[in-house]
Parts: structure tokens; sequence; C-alpha cells
């Protein structure tokens, strides 16, 4: 596939056998003799490919490597090194160089770089596009929940859930970008931080998708007669690897169980599981590391109240106005403001409610109140 193809090289020759080779093999060809020169015709010409040469005087191409890419991240380098510059080389991929070739040029390991470049290209430019394929599925399908009251809060938080897709989207080009570092010789380390940026980013697509279906209709109950204390009880044994490997302090109390009540435990199992998880993600922001987390569970008067509260930073006024609403999450890129708004339905759905409290610096109280329904004795 022809490219555009900026070559820089402080060594006429070089230039002039190089260029003739590219241009040979189709391409369309820009020529520069030192960083300052590349760096303007890189800004009027807008090459796909850059192919410069690491040492220069003045601007080196590890300089050049970062202007361009300030200018167009999506624009590829590839680096050309002496056989002593490995170490330049290194340093060069570490700052997004598509890939690097030594002195003297081997013509088919360049094409390789070339092509292997040009896939890069392709693979960002389709990601983009499935991207904005997902953005204007999210679009259409708002305009759909919008002409039904039920979904008018989906409606109204669109953009959140187009920035959660881009999160998904940036994470799934990054492993993308590893997995292919990681095919080279001596470059497990790439595949392996490659593979575990794609499961996660799969993870989160995953759990976006089950938030969606879920918050899309009317919160069915499944109502049985079951321990109050459980759906506190099971999310804490889920946890306790995870608080374990945060360095955090679960804790339980269970005071509810006395006798059976009517509630659905699955809804207020994931109810539970949202609060926890959220947490112990707040706990894991803590610069000196730590803190705890406790969950409990009791009878107020004729209500089931379930209590998370944590030692994290805490949260600001303006957040905690926030949180039970549209698609608002303080997890910046990791998250996207479904679970709170499933927890608030889950309660709601119930007859109850969901309550926050909480101030900078000073953790947070997350509080669960459904009607206490005792169950009938031959109740299952």
């Amino acid at each position: 596939m022809a490219e555009r193809i900026l070559l820089v090289d402080d060594e006429e020759g070089i230039r002039k056998v190089l260029g003739l080779s590219l241009r040979d093999a189709g391409h369309t060809v820009f020529t520069a003799g030192c960083g300052e020169e590349a760096v303007a015709v890189f800004a009027r010409e807008r090459p796909s490919i850059v192919l410069t040469d690491i040492k220069m005087p003045g601007m080196d191409g590890i300089e050049v490597l970062g202007r361009v890419k300030a200018a167009d991240p999506d624009a590829e380098v590839i680096m050309i090194t002496g056989h002593g510059d490995l170490d330049l080389a290194i340093e060069s991929i570490k700052r997004q160089a598509a890939d690097f070739v030594t002195k003297p040029i081997n013509q088919d390991v360049l094409e390789i770089a070339l092509a292997r470049a040009a896939e890069r290209s392709a693979l960002r430019r389709q990601v983009r596009e499935h991207t904005r394929n997902l953005e204007r599925l999210v679009e259409e399908k708002t305009r759909e929940l919008l002409a039904a009251e039920r979904f008018a809060a989906v409606g109204r938080t669109a953009a959140g859930l187009s920035h959660a897709i881009k999160n998904i989207a940036s994470g799934l080009e990054g492993a993308i970008f590893l997995l292919e570092r990681g095919r080279e010789p001596a470059m497990r380390e790439y595949l392996d931080e490659g593979w575990s940026m794609l499961k996660s980013s799969v993870e989160r697509i995953k759990g976006l998708s089950l938030e969606l279906l879920r918050l899309s209709g009317r919160t069915m109950l499944c109502i049985g007669a079951h321990d109050p204390d459980r759906p506190a009880r099971e999310a804490v044994e889920l946890f306790l690897p995870r608080a374990q490997e945060l360095g955090v302090r679960l804790t339980l109390s269970c005071g509810a169980g006395f006798g059976n009540c009517l509630f659905d435990l699955e809804a207020m199992h994931r109810c539970l599981v949202n609060l926890v998880a959220n947490a112990l993600d707040a706990c894991g922001e803590l610069e000196e590391g730590g803190g705890a987390v406790s969950v409990a569970s009791a009878r107020v008067g004729g209500r089931l109240e379930y209590r998370v509260a944590d030692t994290g930073p805490g949260m600001s006024e303006a957040v905690r106005s926030r949180v039970f609403t549209e698609l608002f999450s303080t997890k910046g890129g990791r998250g996207t403001g479904l679970g709170l708004l499933t927890a608030k339905q889950t309660a709601e759905a119930h007859g109850g409610s969901i309550a926050v409290s909480s101030e900078p610096g000073g953790g947070a109280l997350f509080v669960v109140a459904i009607p206490a329904r005792d169950a009938p004795p031959d109740a299952v």
C-alpha cells in the first residue's frame, strides 16, 4: 500500500538512495536534512509515516518523534539507528515510535517495518471508526429512549455513556499496540501487558452491557423469603480477596437476621456489590494505602438498613449531589455511573431509598433502607 513518507537524515547520500528506493516502491516521499526542517515539512505535508535518523546535529530524532506525535498522535514514526544506539532505540519505542531499523538499512527489514506501521495506522482508523459507529448507535438509541418517559435519565446522559465507550475503545487501541509489539522476539512483556489490557477492556464492555440491560427497563423484582443479613454477608465474602490485594480492612456486622424477610435477594446482592466495589476503589485512591471498609445490616424500626462505609478521600457537596443522577461517576475513565443508578432503582423498587453522607477527606457512608416485611412462617 502506497504511503506518504517523510525521510529525515542529515546525510544527503542516504536521503537520495533511500528516497529513490521508497519512490520505486510506490510511496510518495518528502525529505528533510535536519530536525527543524523535518518539523516544518511534517506540518505542511502531513505524511502518514516519518522515517527519521536518531542521531542528528541540533534537533535529534527523539525530539522529532516528540514533535510529530504532539502534532498528530496518529502519525507513525520509524527510527533509523546505528548498532551502538540500542538504548536510544528502546527509548524511542517507549515514546510511541512504531519501530526502528538499524544501519546499514536492509530493504526487507525496512519493508516489514513500513508494513507494520501501515497496519497500526489502519487498526487505529478502524478503532476510531468503530468508536464513531458506537457513538452514532448510542445517539440513535438515546433518541428512541427519550420517546419513553422511563428512559429519560439515560437520554439526558448520552454524553456520559459515549465517554465510557471512548475510554473502552482507547483501552482496546492500547492493547492492539502492545500485542503487535509482543509478536516480536524478546518482547514477551508487551504481549503479556497487551493481553491483560485486552481482558480488562472486555470485562468493562461486559459490565457496561449488563448494567445497561438492567437500566433499560423497569426494575422487575423477584420477591422471596430470605435471611436479611445474607446480601451483606455474601457481598463481603465476594470482595475479601480484592480487599486483601489492596491492603484494605473489610469488616462485616450483621444484626438484621430476626427471621426471614420478603425482598429480592439477587437485586439487593447486586446493589451491595456495587457499593462495596466503589468503597474499595475509594480506599485504593489513598496515597498512603490501606484504609477500611465496613458493611453492616440491621433492623431500624420498620426498615432493613444496609450500610457501607469507607475511609477513602470522601466527596464534595457538588459530587454528592450528582452520584445518583445521570451517568455520573467519581472514577474518571474507569467508571460509567451505572452502578449507583441501578442501586437507586433497586432501593426504590422495594419502596425504599438510598442516601450518602460524606465530606472531603472524611470517607463516605452509603445507606440503603427498605421496608422490613416479615415473611410468613411457611413462605419460601
